[in-house]
């Protein structure tokens, strides 16, 4: 018996990388899965292979049950036709991962203002809307789970003087990660009184794929810095599965929780070696 045996998922950038690997465990683990991404097709994205239907295709060959919705998370109307048409196929949405990203890495004073938009659209208007049009959904049944995808990136420098050589261009990605983990508290404290529960989580390294590998924070996926894609897929099963005065509010790291649950010995990064965000310690 699977651990989401009749819930309905909808999960976010799973064209590749972690959205993908999430799709396919939720999957595995009985979730209906509604696999949401700009790239519905192959050919779709410029430089990168894989779609939402290629993720829902590799699902269903392996018995699970998925469907691919084309869906821009920054536009309002998309946010709205991915919750309709999942409505119309599943049912009420009972998870919801906020796992679509956008970012370039380029300081402040070089960054261009389009991109600086687009981003924020994306990374923090996105997980919003979304987050909004499903809540009615599980508002109505007192029962849910919204996971928000957040990096260590948003952990800060802290005070100067500064020593070190910078990070150059991880302000912007940063900041809003950052935000979504306010975002995450904020609204785990307006919803608790409707049993839902609202969580971040963030890979505890940098996890190898094709989006880290164009923006040059690994080498590829058999970069050994990195951290296998599947710890956050199975972290983030935790943390739509466990009961909600356990885990909601809870801001914190893939290897931490799996350490934590018992499923991995040893662990590195935040909450682990060294502190996390300031939310993921309250």
């Amino acid at each position: 018996m699977g651990k989401l045996d009749g819930k309905v998922a909808v999960v976010t950038g799973t064209a590749r990388g972690i959205g993908k690997a999430i799709a396919q465990l939720f999957a595995a683990e009985g979730a209906r899965v509604v696999c949401v991404d700009r790239d519905l097709k192959e050919g779709d994205h410029p430089f990168f292979e894989g779609s939402a239907e290629t993720t829902v295709s590799e699902i269903q060959a392996a018995g699970g049950t998925a469907l691919a919705i084309q869906t821009d998370v920054s536009r309002e109307e998309d946010c709205d036709n991915a919750v309709a048409k999942t409505n119309e196929a599943f049912g009420p949405i009972d998870v919801l991962v906020n796992n679509a990203a956008y970012t370039i890495y380029t300081p402040v004073k070089d960054f261009p203002i389009r991109k600086w938009f687009r981003s924020c659209a994306v990374n923090v208007h996105g997980p919003f809307m979304m987050s909004q049009k499903v809540l009615p959904d599980m508002i109505e049944r007192h029962s849910g789970a919204i996971l928000n995808i957040s990096s260590a990136a948003a952990i800060g420098p802290g005070r100067g003087p500064y020593k070190e050589t910078p990070a150059l261009g991880r302000t912007m990605y940063g900041a809003e990660k950052a935000a979504i983990e306010r975002f995450t508290q904020g609204l785990a404290e307006e919803v608790y009184q409707y049993g839902i529960s609202v969580t971040s989580l963030a890979p505890s390294k940098t996890v190898n794929t094709p989006g880290t590998k164009y923006l040059g924070t690994s080498t590829g996926p058999d970069d050994p810095r990195g951290e296998p894609v599947d710890y956050m897929a199975k972290a983030a099963l935790i943390l739509v599965t466990e009961p909600l005065d356990k885990i909601t509010g809870c801001v914190t790291y893939s290897q931490a929780l799996l350490k934590e649950h018992g499923l991995i010995t040893e662990g590195e990064g935040p909450g682990i070696e060294r502190p996390g965000s300031g939310y993921s310690q309250t």
